[in-house]
């Protein structure tokens, strides 16, 4: 009898590690989700170029000097449906919305490092442009945002469902998985958040079934005194957030600043 429990539970301990494998190979189809390219093309944006991919950047372009807001959206998310929103909600700001690496038309692969230095190309672009730069970053993209925000002078910072790190929600979702070891791109926010000084506003959902609201919690206890804002909008889920009307209200005051 111990010896069969012996087999059994070496049986299970190699199913366990076969799949810990498995994960490990697979984790970035598990994190990403590129959206395909338009069928027609973009007439509101533009490429591009850097050393290491060719980016599509959904725009709403304005005169030189007026103030530009980036937006970093979600793991699933297309942007480019993003834009006539914000278009109508900001329609002063000159708006530049990045399709990731692999997604809508984008070169390459998306990985922590890679988005990341895509980010800061981007703002070095609008940078010569714009002066005034507010970073939106939702959801996968408020780990985007906040690594742009520790290099760059960001006006204002904006994080949409925010998570204080990826392998924080990986553990939660995963408790039985060695996340720790298995994770590449762990996008910890909560390491930089520190060191940010621009005033920032996090807005959380609520009904979160994705990334529960104490991971924004705790990135907002991150920060130093005075620095940021939560709010939370109860009622809202993670992908329904900006169907609820006071998010609206609640990103203009974000954009808007103190």
């Amino acid at each position: 009898m111990v010896r069969g429990m012996v087999q059994i539970l070496g049986l299970l301990a190699l199913a366990w590690l076969a799949l810990s494998l498995l994960i490990f190979l697979l984790q970035r189809t598990l994190i990403y989700f590129p959206t395909p390219a338009p069928a027609g093309g973009d007439a509101t944006g533009f490429w591009l170029e850097t050393p290491h991919a060719r980016l599509r950047i959904s725009a709403e372009t304005r005169e030189t000097g007026a103030p530009a807001i980036l937006y970093f959206g979600g793991n699933a998310e297309d942007v480019a449906l993003t834009l006539p929103a914000l278009a109508g909600q900001f329609p002063a700001h000159a708006l530049y919305l990045m399709h990731y690496r692999g997604y809508g038309g984008s070169s390459g692969r998306p990985f922590e490092e890679g988005l990341v230095t895509d980010a800061l190309a981007l703002f070095d672009e609008v940078r010569g442009r714009h002066t005034d730069i507010v970073v939106i970053g939702r959801s996968l993209g408020s780990g985007v945002a906040v690594q742009l925000a520790a290099r760059r002078p960001v006006q204002r910072l904006v994080l949409v469902t925010p998570f204080d790190s990826l392998r924080a929600v990986a553990k939660r979702h995963y408790p039985w998985l060695p996340v720790g070891w298995l994770l590449r791109d762990r996008f910890e926010s909560v390491v930089h958040a520190p060191s940010l000084r621009m005033p920032t506003r996090l807005i959380a959902a609520g009904q979160d079934e994705v990334i529960d609201p104490m991971h924004a919690r705790r990135l907002f206890e991150a920060f130093a005194p005075g620095v940021a804002r939560l709010d939370v909008v109860p009622q809202a889920g993670h992908n329904d957030i900006s169907l609820v009307p006071v998010y609206g209200r609640l990103l203009r005051e974000a954009v808007a600043g103190p």
